[in-house]
Parts: structure tokens; C-alpha cells; sequence
């Protein structure tokens, strides 16, 4: 475990107002080490990062003393899981970071460390999937689990939870990675699933605790999901989405990037779509993505030929189609009177082969 002298030093360097994540990079390679970069003069410093940053590193204030208290006390408290903190040049700093734009110095864990540093997978996309997008992150990422990858993610309401408990499946598990301090969890909703990953995988922060929720932590969240992985597979984005913002990421660090088609009327489809047209890889299962890695996963995730049969001969869901449909249309579609059509839709609604979507629309939901 890191000790308190060298946490005390990482914490002055990295929380001191005015120096930031550049300038720490810029002193560190000047100076060595926080401890070299604490001991040197106000003026060397200055010769590295400019006045306002060289004189900031100079004094330290009661509020810095006690985040290094507390975060002493978090790492010492007693837990069944494993408390970390790895910073840059630590045997477990994941190498894949230090090869992707602006790493992190320092990192907060909690869990399975070790998960950095394997084979891993970022699934993301949109915060309001519809249940086809939900379904297909979490039966994605079980497969791909099931094979081995770890499966990274953000903690954030939609897909990312999805991605989160599909990797929890499997032997690969799933990493974590949040844009609060480690002794808070956001959103509040996912405490229970918090608590299960950093049980059985690794929840990962670069913020200091006590940190809140800040709009900007977020896309700099994204900068180490799309680092700590292989590639990035988008499920569901619209055109405006911080899951776009991850793909970039990533094909800029020269990272594989995969996207999941949908409908040409669903807007949670038109990220995905726009990933393609430039480049990203199409994929229909999950051995797409491992044949693309070059892993053996087994099986491909799809419905059994009979099943796939049996289904298409159903008259509702002929009609139905796999793009969201008003319950007039399906009227006019199928011989079907209301009263037997909306019999229908709810036996097909119960056994999980289609979705209620806002609007009075329903949509046909894919066999896994």
C-alpha cells in the first residue's frame, strides 16, 4: 500500500488549485517524483509550469491536510473489499492508459485491481435506451465476459448498467469507472449495483473523495474508459451523446470500434448509424467482436433456428416488424379485432418478445 508520505506528496500535487493534470505531468517529468517536485525551489518550478501553478505547490492549506487524512483513513478501514490507490509507475497502472491522450497520474480503486491491466472492452450508449438496446448491452456483454474480456463501463443509468450487469456474468467481470470521488455512488439508483461490483470487479476513480457529481467529470471519465480498452462498442447513441464522445476517444488512440445497428426511425439508433458511416465495425452478435480481437468465445449469441421459426409463423409479430409501430398500424396490418390484438401484445409483452415504448408504440424485441 502506498504510504502516507508519498500519498501526502501525490495529493499535494494533484489537488493544489491552479496546477492540474498538464502541469503535474510537465513537473513530474522535470522533477521525477511529487516528493522531488514538493522539495524543489518556488523558482525551478516556475521554469516548468509558470508563476501561478509554481506558487500554488508552495503552501498547503487545512483542507488539503485533511483529504489526505480521510483518504488514509479509507484506505486503512477495515473492508472485505481491496482499497487502492495506483499511481503512475505503479506495477498495476493499467499500461493501455499510458498509451491513450491525457492518462490519469493517479487512480482510487476499489475491488479487483488487477482488472486494469486484462483484456478489456468498453460498452457504452445512451442513458434512455429502448428494452431492445438494454437487452442487447447486457447480452453482449455476458457473452463477452463469458469469453474472457472485461467488460468497461461508466456506472450511468441505461446502457452503461446493462454493460454492468452482463459483465458481472462472466469470468472477465467489468470495471467501473465513475466520474465521483469513491465514497459516493451516482446515481444514488445503483448503490446495490455498485456494491456488487466492487464486490466482484473494480470500481475505478480519478477523483479524490468527497468529489460530487460535476457535469464536466463525465466526458473526462470517458478518456479512460475508451483507454483502458481494446475497443468500444456503442449499443445505442443519439447523434449528441457522450458515448460518441468515447468512440472518438478511442479511434484517435487507435482502439477498435464497434456499433450495434437499429432502426432508421429510432434516434437512439442515429449515433450508431453515424459510427459507421465512418469507419466503425458493424456487429450483429458478440462473436463479431471476438472474431475481430481474434478470441474464441464459443457459440454465437443468437436464437436456435427452430425458435427463430416459430416465431416468424406468429401473425402480431409478423406484422409488427422490428421498428416501433402504433397500435392503430398494427391494427390495419393484421386480421387481428383491438380487443384480441391487445390480448395478444400483452402475452407477447409477458414473454419478453416485445416492448411497450412511450408514446402508445410497440416494438419487436430480437431473440437472444
Amino acid at each position: 500500500m502506498i504510504d502516507s508520505e508519498e500519498l501526502g506528496a501525490w495529493l499535494r500535487l494533484l489537488e493544489a488549485p491552479g496546477v492540474g493534470r498538464e502541469s503535474a505531468r510537465r513537473l513530474l517529468a522535470a522533477f521525477g517524483s511529487p516528493q522531488a517536485v514538493l522539495a524543489a525551489s518556488t523558482s525551478a518550478r516556475r521554469e516548468v509550469v509558470g508563476l501561478v501553478a509554481a506558487t500554488a505547490l508552495a503552501t498547503t492549506s487545512p483542507d488539503l491536510d485533511a483529504l489526505i487524512q480521510t483518504t488514509l483513513g479509507w484506505l486503512t478501514a477495515e473492508t472485505s473489499v481491496p482499497r487502492s490507490v495506483i499511481t503512475l509507475g505503479h506495477p498495476l497502472f493499467p499500461a493501455a492508459l499510458l498509451h491513450a491522450a491525457d492518462p490519469p497520474l493517479l487512480l482510487y480503486a476499489q475491488g479487483r485491481a488487477e482488472l486494469l491491466g486484462g483484456e478489456n472492452l468498453a460498452v457504452v450508449g445512451s442513458r434512455n435506451p429502448t428494452r431492445q438496446g438494454t437487452d442487447n448491452a447486457r447480452a453482449f456483454s455476458a457473452h463477452l465476459s463469458q469469453a474472457g474480456l472485461t467488460i468497461v463501463s461508466g456506472l450511468a443509468l441505461g446502457i452503461d448498467a446493462a454493460a454492468h450487469e452482463g459483465g458481472l456474468e462472466g469470468s472477465g467481470s467489468t470495471v467501473a469507472v465513475v466520474g465521483t470521488g469513491l465514497d459516493r455512488v451516482y446515481p444514488k439508483r445503483h448503490l446495490t449495483l455498485a456494491h456488487r461490483i466492487a464486490e466482484n470487479g473494480l470500481i475505478v476513480s480519478e477523483y479524490s473523495l468527497g468529489t460530487p457529481p460535476l457535469p464536466e467529470n463525465f466526458p473526462n471519465r470517458n478518456r479512460i474508459i475508451a483507454g483502458l480498452s481494446r475497443g468500444t462498442l456503442v449499443v445505442e447513441a443519439a447523434l449528441k451523446s457522450g458515448s460518441l464522445i468515447t468512440a472518438r476517444l478511442a479511434s484517435e488512440s487507435g482502439r477498435e470500434v464497434f456499433a450495434i445497428p437499429g432502426s432508421i426511425h429510432s434516434p437512439q439508433s442515429r449515433g450508431c448509424h453515424a459510427l459507421i458511416q465512418q469507419g466503425a465495425k458493424l456487429v450483429e452478435n458478440a462473436q463479431d467482436i471476438l472474431d475481430e480481437l481474434r478470441m474464441s468465445g464459443g457459440a454465437a449469441m443468437s436464437a436456435s433456428p427452430q425458435s427463430e421459426l416459430a416465431l416468424e409463423e406468429d401473425a402480431v409479430l409478423a406484422a409488427l416488424g422490428f421498428d416501433p409501430v402504433t397500435f392503430e398500424a398494427l391494427v390495419a396490418r393484421s386480421d387481428c379485432s383491438p380487443a384480441e390484438l391487445n390480448v395478444r401484445l400483452l402475452e407477447l409483452e409477458l414473454n419478453g418478445h416485445i416492448a411497450r415504448l412511450p408514446g402508445q408504440l410497440f416494438q419487436r424485441i430480437a431473440p437472444r
